[in-house]
């Protein structure tokens, strides 16, 4: 893996061993742990009394560009594992010379490196430190970096290990590169979903509700109506059917699917739900009442019949002390004996309480939608699709805005099909996916294909090695014909099957997972799905799972970024604002009728009746960003016209009513970017 560095990642590890060269400068005392590349960076963890803060950050910069400035080589020295824990121990490793305390975290690293490994050693100047590479020819090739900021992390990510600082940077080889790097975190500042979604009233996040369930205002809800019809209209097109499905199920149908135990952690808690409690709660009370008349009168029958009757007795052991006695059971004691028993009966047969689970997926209820209706060969492939709301028991600390949310609604389907099928139905869901990305703009995308690991068959995944090599090999020749970029990832495949993650970049290149094209070869056996074929004989179908827009939670919080909340027209919360230039009664009236007009073709429009000046009315349309508005005086009404103003264009200048109405008609219509 170090050997596939790539060269920017080369240039951040050497800067992380300047970083710790320039803090033993100023902290001589400083223990380092590890110091690696990161995406975007790097960072070195160290233990020193001192807090370093970004305060500090221009005093160590300083040491560092000195560092740099000296252009000292990077020399890779391979040591034996004895050489290397007497360095250590003489506290010379990542160190600047001997100290008098030991390179704790260093001697720990070189006692779990695996027997027969090398053991190397970088040095730069007077800085030695215990690390496998690479790095570049001189600190001298080392171009513009900064420090970004400190936070705390345990050694090797255990709470039980001490608590380190952990200082971050980035670097890059040039300044150019570097400022343009800041400048696109400044504009990802501006573009934060989270920022804009409640400054355009689109969703909003509340403590009594819970955190991880996003709730929609109007603004929002919009959107979301405008993304499932796009999916429903184009889904229609490719012969898929609409299902509806409910938020619960029991637990044996997780457990038939096999998310339990897999997926458990990710669900929500079970809710116990006893359905017949009511009637339990009856019959049990009618047991004790008899009990008390059983005892009664098994006291009544011992008196009647002469014999002695312990003080505590059960049941069947009363009735054989009275066969015993070779006599008859009085009728009265026997009555009672069959009512006992016959509602001890009717308790055994209820059923025992129920655990229920929130839905996590939609795929075991659309698996039962399959098993409901006798299938053939003919109906194949079979597309089954729903916008279906899905729980997930995100841990707190990795909920991030509309990112990452415990409530969900995804854009769901499951094609099953017969082997033949399969090349055609995975690069038809593909091919859905280019033209959602040419739609939305999203210029650069990647497919992460991700397979399993045979040594995790079983654990983490099911275990049916010959199966999970046919699947692979299937979807990996179906991505191969259809030149589709993408990149093969080990050990990340879903529990069933191979999957496809789609990573796309937003205008200002943030990454967002925002789709997935799954493989399932495992459900529909455990369901016992079947078809028949050509032979009448039954057959397993595969099982595609897609979801083209994700989740709306995350797509629209990828949108409201990439578009930095300047929604094309088609999409946009409010596409017209009518402002009107006074209140003349007339004037009302025309802009009221051009109202009326808009609306009875479903487009979101809105008038401002405010008694604020014109430009007062087009500075708050402009701050919530709505896309088009008709700004109307008296001059425009006399010629049947309005002016048009659109967001981040400015005034288009007055045009006839019924051209523009018909141009804004047309361009929700074909969904035009602009």
């Amino acid at each position: 893996m170090r050997a596939q560095m790539t060269d920017i990642e080369r240039l951040r590890h050497s800067t992380a061993h300047v970083l710790a060269t320039a803090i033993l400068k100023i902290w001589p005392e400083a223990q380092f742990a590890a110091g690696p590349p990161v995406d975007n960076g790097f960072y070195y963890d160290v233990d020193l009394s001192h807090r370093i803060s970004p305060d500090d950050f221009e005093k160590i910069e300083a040491e560092m560009k000195k560092e740099i400035k000296e252009n000292h080589p990077f020399e890779r020295m391979e040591v034996s594992r004895d050489e290397a824990l007497a360095l250590g121990k003489k506290g010379r490793l990542a160190a600047l010379n001997e100290r008098n305390a030991p390179s704790k975290f260093k001697l720990d690293i070189i006692e779990n490196i695996p027997p027969g490994e090398t053991i190397s050693l970088y040095r730069n100047g007077d800085f030695i430190d215990l690390c496998a590479g690479p790095h570049v020819m001189r600190t001298g090739n080392i171009g513009a970096f900064k420090l970004t900021n400190v936070a705390s992390a345990y050694y090797k990510g255990d709470e039980k290990n001490p608590q380190l600082q952990r200082i971050y940077g980035t670097a890059f080889k040039t300044k150019k590169e570097l400022d343009d790097y800041f400048g696109m975190l400044e504009e990802a500042r501006k573009r934060d979903h989270r920022k804009l979604g409640k400054e355009l009233e689109i969703f909003i996040l509340d403590d009594d509700v819970g955190p991880g369930l996003p709730l929609w205002l109007p603004r929002g809800a919009a959107i979301i109506e405008e993304l499932e019809k796009l999916a429903k209209e184009t889904e229609f097109a490719a012969g898929y059917q609409r299902v509806r499905s409910p938020h619960i199920a029991r637990e044996s149908l997780y457990k038939k699917s096999g998310h339990l135990p897999y997926y458990a952690e990710s669900m929500f808690p079970p809710m116990t739900v006893d359905e017949e409690a009511d009637l339990r709660a009856e019959l049990e009370i009618e047991l004790n009442e008899l009990r008390i008349e059983l005892g009664r009168a098994a006291q009544r029958a011992s008196e009647e019949l002469n014999f002695p009757l312990p003080a505590k007795i059960t049941l069947s052991d009363l009735v054989r002390e009275i066969q015993a006695l070779a006599v008859e059971m009085p009728s009265y004691l026997e009555d009672l004996l069959k009512q006992y028993d016959a509602i001890g009966h009717r308790l055994d047969s209820l059923d025992l309480p129920q655990h229920y689970y929130l839905k996590a997926m939609n795929c075991p209820h659309h698996h039962k939608l399959f098993a409901a209706v006798p299938r053939s060969y003919r109906d194949l492939p079979l597309r089954l699709a729903e916008y279906g709301t899905c729980y997930r028991y995100e841990q707190s600390g990795e909920l991030i805005g509309l990112m990452r949310v415990r409530s969900m609604q995804m854009n769901d389907a499951h094609l099953y099909m017969t082997p033949e099928q399969f090349e055609a139905e995975f690069n038809a869901v593909n091919e859905m996916y280019l033209k959602y990305f040419k739609l939305f703009g999203i210029e650069k995308y990647l497919m992460r294909f991700s397979t399993h690991d045979p040594a995790k068959l079983g654990q983490k995944f099911v275990d049916e090695p010959e199966l999970w090599k046919q699947t692979e090999e299937m979807t990996r020749n179906v991505l191969k014909n259809s030149g589709i970029n993408y990149v093969e990832v080990p050990n990340e495949a879903a529990f069933y099957g191979p999957k496809i993650d789609v990573q796309a970049w937003s205008v200002i290149g943030r990454e967002f997972s925002i789709a997935t094209n799954q493989v399932d070869f495992a459900q529909p056996r455990r369901f016992n799905l079947r078809y028949k074929d050509r032979d009448n004989v039954d057959k397993v179908p595969l099982c595609i799972h897609r979801a083209p827009l994700g989740t709306h939670e995350r797509f629209i919080g990828f949108l409201i970024e990439h578009y930095a909340g300047n929604f094309p027209l088609w999409l946009s919360p409010e596409q017209v604002r009518i402002l009107t230039i006074g209140d003349e009664p007339q004037l009302v009236d025309y802009s009221r009728a051009i109202l009326a007009e808009l609306r009875s073709h479903q487009v979101r429009a809105e008038i401002d009746t405010s008694t604020d000046k014109i430009n007062g009315k087009i500075q708050h349309a402009e701050k919530i960003k709505v896309h088009t508005m008709f700004v109307i005086g008296k001059r425009d009404m006399e010629a049947n016209a309005v002016s048009v103003r659109v967001h981040g264009k400015g005034n288009l200048g007055a045009k006839p009513r019924g051209e523009v109405i018909a141009e804004i008609l047309q361009s929700i219509k074909e969904r035009r970017s602009n």
